[in-house]
């Protein structure tokens, strides 16, 4: 499909526009309390049956002939409101503000009037947590932790405690777009994996895609995690913080100018390394274990038409003894909603990207002569204007672009020896992602409603020292077991290597069968230009980030899922329950020979190997949503696999990420005001691993070999865990103001000792043998007490 192709495309979406004459209402749907634009908010009208939801910015917009009618303003958690308006010929503002249900009202009645979204909604394979569902979730050391929650959820998985990110569907953790205000964030995890990156204190919501992606999102072809941050109160000064075992964490937010502007200024820093710093000595008494955060954003409503948003993240961790080692993320988003009309709606979002890691020795301090120093990178630019067009209550357009510019400093070296100075490592490189979308939400009739839209992509590729390289075949030997070898190009610093572009078409209906029941499906094709270097078990802080490059083609990635919905319960919403089915084919998919060097390697992409990879399972999900009792399980049957050229006899094999079951149960239960209580159990089949088969003798010692079509030979046993938590609130905070509560829990319930991986070494005692080693990261059970306050 040509360029052109896409404008009449194009064309034909906006021809939708052509409708008679009706009257407008539109405005924003806030919380009473903080001026916080409610997402999701509902707006329904009696008469007609019909209605909308607000957007990510709490804004609505209605089209009717003119009449007067009854509108029903509500969300979950929060009082519904009741309007008489009157649809005249003009175009009318009306903002709203809920006041939020008491504690009692909100879980017991009201969040039952909003919950039969999942049913009605086009969206599937998608999840939602509300921030006050993942704070009742026990966790480890009694910290709130978000990416942790969403690891409950059906189709979520890791590879193990420790590791970094999550795996959605089969699919690796660079394959996940995790988005803080529309930022990428490249390593979503603090302290090797325990901890996330988001400060709970300043999430507003949570949103993660497993399919049926809508055009606007594109860059990866596993899943979106969307996060947006809150925007701060502009009705009050607000205080909330917690003093737990390993961190502490303060969020401030209040009004620059009440019901116009306001900012929020959360920050969060560990404390282990204080806490042992008497304990240590000689070479450790020095040693650096922390991490730190600050989260921040700033929001001006200029008038009715337009307001601006400043938010950022900057986060570190700090890990040495001997030498240092640091890692983090930085994100700086500026946002502009201007409303053109009653009907369209902008948002334009600039952004600015980095993640980073430096590996620096001590040794400069003790020799000056001697020293080494490691960076890497990956830097992202933005800008991307999207755009909302409100055709009817039934018909929701959207449509807009974006340029996406990368910068890569895969790694470099300088190490100094008795004063020789070498540089090495791989050479800087650059890209730009230029993308645009146009997509239409359509209710075609009471019980069938349909999504579809389509994404283009295009990236370019260049070299920034002039040089490329090309792969090519040769015959494979002991030194060079990967078949390749990589033959140097000389081009002009600023010409283009390679480009890449791709056409990403989406589709998602929903066909209501039953009062509280329904039938969906999805279709999305996505395209990935990134790749993470990996060839452990689990990624680390030192994995290098690198480009879709002549040699290394985009990912891409097809996906299918259709899933039944119903709601059951008295209210007709008490319990959510769903199944869905999904198939996922992906295309260039990169595995590692054996020995393959990833790190420092000017010529890592000699050890590449490509093929294909498919993913499937079934999800089963029940919620319960009312009474003392709430909370949800989830069972996952899946599979993941991959076909790689000179790899396993060239036969499918499971892949790292392949979890054949997976259960999760989470509870919390309201003994009374004062005292609740939360559990929750993990069950997941063990990762695949490869284990030798055969040794042979070198010197007199035995070195494992793995034999070819031997790839995920065994599986390492099965993982499950049980946690617990018991939440007391008391009558008054700090300086006996607002409220506070103690949260005791305990991870790891009964003390299990869960495999983490399997690997053979030479025997101490006899080298002739090898033997098999398992490590677990947590061996034991973890206790801990939290105190959380707000005023």
């Amino acid at each position: 499909m040509s360029a052109r192709h896409f404008l009449i495309f194009t064309f034909l979406f906006f021809g939708f526009t052509s409708f008679a004459q009706k009257a407008t209402l539109s405005g924003y749907i806030k919380d009473a309390t903080s001026g916080e634009g409610i997402i999701g908010a509902s707006i329904y009208i009696k008469e007609l049956k019909t209605g909308n939801v607000t957007n990510t910015y709490g804004f609505f917009s209605l089209s009717v002939q003119p009449g007067d009618f009854t509108l029903v303003f509500s969300s979950s958690g929060y009082v519904k409101q009741e309007r008489k308006v009157t649809f005249s010929s003009k175009n009318q503002t009306l903002n709203i503000e809920l006041a939020p249900a008491s504690n009692e009202l909100a879980e017991v009645r009201v969040l039952a009037n909003a919950l039969d979204e999942n049913v009605k909604g086009i969206e599937m394979s998608v999840n939602k947590i509300d921030i006050k569902t993942i704070r009742k979730i026990p966790a480890l050391l009694g910290e709130v932790d978000l990416v942790r929650a969403i690891q409950l959820l059906p189709g979520v998985s890791t590879v193990g405690e420790g590791a970094s990110g999550f795996n959605v569907r089969g699919g690796g953790v660079d394959q996940n777009l995790v988005l803080l205000d529309d930022a990428p964030v490249y390593n979503s995890s603090h302290l090797f994996g325990f901890f996330s990156v988001f400060n709970p204190d300043a999430v507003k919501d949570v949103k993660l895609f497993k399919g049926g992606i809508p055009s606007q999102y594109g860059g990866r072809v596993s899943s979106i995690l969307d996060v947006k941050m809150k925007e701060g109160n502009a009705k009050k000064l607000e205080v909330n913080g917690g003093i737990g075992v390993i961190f502490s964490r303060i969020s401030i937010e209040a009004p620059l100018i009440k019901d116009k502007a306001s900012f929020i200024v959360a920050a969060r820093r560990s404390y282990i390394d204080v806490l042992a710093k008497p304990f240590l000595t000689g070479n450790n008494a020095d040693a650096a274990f922390n991490f730190y955060d600050l989260t921040a954003k700033v929001n001006y409503n200029i008038n009715s038409k337009n307001t601006v948003f400043l938010s950022g993240y900057f986060g570190r961790d700090v890990f040495g003894t001997g030498f240092g080692f640091n890692w983090g993320n930085s994100t700086i988003s500026a946002r502009w909603n201007h409303v053109f009309s009653n009907k369209l709606f902008l948002n334009a979002t600039a952004f600015y990207s980095n993640y980073d890691y430096l590996l620096d020795s001590d040794l400069k301090n003790k020799r000056p002569s001697d020293a080494f120093r490691w960076t890497s990178n990956i830097e992202n630019l933005s800008f991307k204007p999207d755009f909302t067009y409100y055709l009817t209550p039934d018909n929701t357009l959207t449509f807009g672009a974006q340029v996406l510019t990368y910068q890569f400093s895969p790694g470099k070296a300088v190490a100094s020896s008795n004063g020789d100075r070498r540089e090495f490592g791989q050479s800087n490189k650059s890209g730009v992602e230029l993308s645009a979308y146009v997509g239409d939400e359509w209710k075609l009739s009471p019980r069938l409603s349909i999504q579809y839209g389509i994404r283009y992509s295009n990236y370019d590729y260049r070299s920034d020292d002039g040089v490329y390289y090309e792969r090519i075949a040769v015959p494979a030997s002991i030194e060079n077991p990967t078949s390749f070898t990589l033959k140097p190009i000389q081009i002009a610093p600023t010409a283009s290597v390679a480009n890449y572009g791709n056409w990403e078409p989406r589709f998602a209906m929903n066909l209501k069968v039953g009062e509280n029941s329904s039938f969906k499906a999805s279709y999305n094709r996505l395209a990935q230009y990134v790749h993470l270097m990996s060839n452990t078990a689990a990624s680390t802080p030192l994995d290098v980030w690198t480009s879709s490059t002549n040699n290394i083609k985009p990912q891409i990635a097809d996906q299918v899922a259709i899933g039944l919905f119903k709601n059951l319960g008295e209210s007709g919403n008490d319990y959510e329950t769903s199944v869905e089915v999904y198939y996922k084919e992906m295309q260039n998919q990169i595995d590692y020979a054996d020995r393959a060097n990833l790190f420092l390697n000017p010529l890592f992409e000699k050890d590449l190997l490509f093929g294909k990879g498919r993913a499937y399972g079934a999800e089963f999900y029940v919620k319960k949503n009312v009474g003392k009792l709430t909370g949800w399980v989830s069972y996952t049957l899946a599979r993941s696999e991959r076909l790689i050229e000179g790899l396993n006899n060239d036969e499918w094999y499971v892949n790292r990420y392949d979890r054949t079951h997976t259960l999760n149960v989470v509870g919390q239960y309201a003994l009374s005001a004062k005292w609740s209580f939360g559990a929750n159990f993990a069950y997941i089949t063990g990762v695949p691993y490869s284990i030798p088969s055969q040794k042979y003798i070198f010197e007199g010692i035995a070195y494992p070999q793995t034999l070819p079509g031997t790839r995920g030979n065994i599986r390492v046993p099965d993982y499950h865990r049980l946690d617990f938590s018991a939440t007391k609130k008391n009558k008054k905070a700090l300086f006996g103001k607002g409220s506070s509560e103690w949260v005791f829990s305990v991870y790891n319930v009964y003390n299990r000792r869960n495999p983490f991986s399997i690997y053979t070494q030479p025997n101490e005692t006899n080298t002739m043998k090898t033997e098999a080693v398992q490590l677990s990261i947590i061996g034991s059970f973890v206790p801990a007490v939290t105190y959380n306050f707000t005023f």
